[in-house]
């Protein structure tokens, strides 16, 4: 049966011909993401077609939500809070330490909130939610406003659960995708361009994120898996929603077959 990749070109542009062209050569077929499908909740039928979606993390979680294709996106936003992912990891994780709670809850009474965390002078915070309504950020204590969170740029409910945790010295960082518990393609990228860093040694950050998925409980049959450098140890930095990753220089092919073989073998 055939699979039907939707490809969102906006979504990564640099990397759409790559994606497209490795799809088209596995054998299957492309369609080019339309947001007229969302505004008028009418997208193709793709009938007797497999169909998986790669661009944007918003549009994933909302073609996982509303539209009936199969699987539509691997983007399973409950699964991948935060929340949920850290005590998934245990050891694995890059926190230890942590606490959930609202930006309300952080911000009326930040000394009571950091008391779990043995009252440090600076933290890490990051929203619970994958969808990432503001990047993570190492606030001071002393500093903790809504401003300071971009509470009004993009997001204004009070309500929106964070994480926060201890602040630990991140170094190199690298991607791995996983299918059905095995990596199948990985590279390092630079966090701060979101770019990524050709021609490195991946075998002991590769070795460690296959530890990390053949022992964890997979949040999703396909997902990415980040590997950093925290304190000098290897660490998982967080867990991610495929159809809505950047793959940066993963290699395409590997990937797309892949993920066409564990689909089918599912159904």
């Amino acid at each position: 049966m055939k699979i039907c990749w939707v490809l969102e070109e906006n979504a990564f542009p640099k990397t759409h011909v790559e994606m497209k062209t490795a799809v088209i050569e596995s054998g299957h077929e492309v369609r080019e993401w339309s947001d007229d499908w969302l505004k008028d909740l009418d997208p193709p039928t793709l009938e007797d077609q497999f169909v998986i979606f790669h661009g944007s993390l918003g549009n994933a979680a909302l073609i996982q939500e509303r539209f009936a294709w199969t699987p539509g996106a691997f983007c399973d936003v409950v699964k991948f809070s935060a929340a949920q992912t850290i005590p998934l990891l245990g050891e694995y994780a890059v926190h230890q330490s942590w606490h959930c709670l609202s930006v309300g809850e952080l911000v009326a009474a930040p000394d009571l909130a950091l008391g779990r965390l043995n009252s440090p002078t600076e933290f890490f915070v990051r929203p619970d939610s994958p969808l990432k309504p503001f990047s993570g950020r190492v606030l001071q204590a002393d500093a903790v406003t809504l401003r300071a969170l971009d509470f009004g740029f993009y997001f204004e409910e009070e309500s929106l659960p964070v994480v926060i945790a201890p602040v630990r010295q991140i170094g190199r960082e690298w991607r791995f995708v996983v299918v059905n518990r095995t990596v199948i393609a990985g590279c390092e990228y630079e966090a701060t361009s979101r770019a990524a860093i050709a021609e490195t040694d991946l075998e002991k950050p590769r070795s460690f994120a296959q530890t990390v998925a053949s022992q964890i409980q997979s949040p999703e049959r396909v997902y990415v898996l980040d590997v950093c450098e925290a304190d000098g140890e290897l660490r998982v930095m967080e867990l991610n929603p495929f159809s809505g990753a950047d793959l940066y220089s993963c290699n395409r092919r590997d990937v797309v077959d892949a993920v066409n073989q564990a689909i089918v073998n599912a159904h």
